[in-house]
């Protein structure tokens, strides 16, 4: 059963997105008073412990989806990209945003900012809540209410005729305690949201640009859930989909375009490329979304080190493959892009076309296979038996003749595969044997197209003498 939604919308600048944070108790939503910085529903899962008086009652889980602030959706004088596009043009794909995170919520907290009063654009917001029949489901909310001296400030929002506002500081947590048993008073006169399903796994798309990630992600979820723009930058935070396919849940991580940092326009890009670095680390798989129709850049070239450095899981997912298909064979495209990739040479490649849908079943099954191989345990015979055929095929050696010996070797950990070798010298299995060394392992071992990790040590004196 779907989870019972709560949307967060408003003005810019009234604290929508520093209460979605608040209420998450983390920083997801970027915060900065730049209008139109949240254009996306970001959403997330927010768990609701009951009020003292009925602590014997079981939490309820609620999805909270923050919105983009309506009614302004650039700063002055920014109206137009680096790339020379009318931010303007996003308008209509951000209202519908809003529209379709207010109609589908079981709660509309209404936002306002206390100090500022209501303002034209307030009365404009409450109008279109009042003339789409939305008025029963609203919570009106005065934010900025530090202390009680803003209170008479904040309690002015009951002019908008949603009833008594609470009065809340999403900066200082003044007030939340009152809204989150609001919250769950107000959900007990629609469906309890029980624990939602574990997803099965958890994957990031990332990438340059204007590569198709948003379009991906529609594609998969099956409705226009983040905005799809030729307008540079359109995503700004990092937004998670959960979506369910034949019975699994997935959650796809929709990312920030990635450029050169020296291209880097202001403190929102910033924050949204710290977003993307984020969504890498909690991601269990990674999709390395290309551009057919464009070159290999140097963007793409860092983010596979990236990956490769945190041994993430890697598809790389070649997008608007109908657009080449009659100019490029999938054979040719391999073989430039391991020249380009070296570090991801064991990384499976899928070509699709998010426009037309062609080519998800692949990458959907290629990521779930990459998930059960990063997380498999091998046994320490198997692993030994392995190391031993390697090194009898071809061992390490120094200029001095010094041979290379293995005296213990077992898989330590998952997520990567972790391995860790006791060898008589570290030194002779590191540098470019190390990479071999790898690639052998992946030819005997059920890691075919994952990172896999390696620990040498050294024999200690006492292990010597045993």
């Amino acid at each position: 059963m779907p989870l019972p939604r709560l949307a967060i919308i408003g003005r810019p600048n009234v604290g929508k997105s520093s209460l979605f944070n608040r209420l998450a108790g983390r920083r997801i939503s970027i915060v900065d008073p730049t209008p139109g910085v949240t254009r996306d529903r970001v959403t997330t899962i927010l768990e609701l412990n009951p009020p003292p008086d009925r602590s014997d009652e079981e939490p309820r889980f609620v999805e909270i989806m923050d919105t983009g602030g309506y009614g302004i959706y650039a700063a002055e004088g920014g109206q137009i990209d680096d790339a020379g596009k009318d931010l303007a043009l996003l308008t209509p794909d951000i209202e519908a945003q809003i529209y379709k995170a207010a109609h589908d919520a079981e709660l509309i907290l209404f936002v306002i900012d206390a100090r500022d009063g209501v303002m034209p654009l307030d009365e404009r917001v409450a109008k279109l809540i009042r003339s789409a029949g939305l008025s029963q489901k609203v919570v009106p909310i005065a934010n900025k209410v530090d202390d009680p001296s803003w209170d008479a400030d904040g309690f002015e929002a009951a002019a908008l005729g949603f009833g008594q506002p609470l009065l809340v500081s999403a900066t200082s947590g003044y007030g939340s305690k009152r809204l989150l048993e609001t919250v769950w008073e107000r959900l007990e006169k629609s469906s309890a949201g029980e624990q939602p399903e574990v997803p099965e796994v958890r994957f990031a798309i990332v990438g340059r640009r204007n590569a198709g990630k948003s379009s991906l992600v529609n594609t998969l979820a099956g409705e226009p859930r983040v905005i799809v723009s030729e307008i540079a930058g359109t995503t700004r935070d990092a937004v998670d989909v959960r979506f369910e396919i034949d019975g699994k849940v997935l959650v796809a991580i929709d990312t920030a375009g990635v450029r050169k940092r020296k291209s880097w326009a202001d403190d929102v890009e910033f924050y949204s490329n710290a977003r993307t670095d984020n969504a890498i680390e909690r991601a269990d798989v990674c999709v390395l979304l290309l551009d057919a129709t464009e070159k290999c850049s140097q963007i793409e070239k860092r983010l596979a080190s990236q990956l490769e450095e945190k041994y993430k899981p890697t598809v790389i997912a070649v997008n608007k493959w109908d657009l080449v298909a009659g100019k490029l064979s999938p054979k040719d495209y391999t073989e430039y892009l391991t020249q380009e990739f070296p570090g991801l040479e064991f990384a499976p490649i899928v070509f699709i076309s998010a426009k037309d849908a062609s080519g998800m079943k692949e990458l959907l099954g290629m990521i779930a296979n990459l998930d059960q191989q990063t997380k498999h345990r091998e046994g320490t015979g198997r692993i030994n038996n392995a190391v031993r055929e390697i090194l009898e095929a071809r061992g390490p050696s120094s200029a001095l003749g010094t041979r290379a010996k293995v005296f213990y070797v077992a898989q330590i950990d998952v997520r990567p595969p972790t391995i860790a070798m006791v060898v008589n010298k570290p030194d002779l299995f590191k540098g470019t044997y190390e990479r071999y060394f790898k690639n052998q392992l992946r030819e005997h071992l059920p890691f075919s197209e994952v990172p896999i990790k390696l620990i040498f040590s050294e024999r200690k004196r006492e292990e010597r003498r045993h």
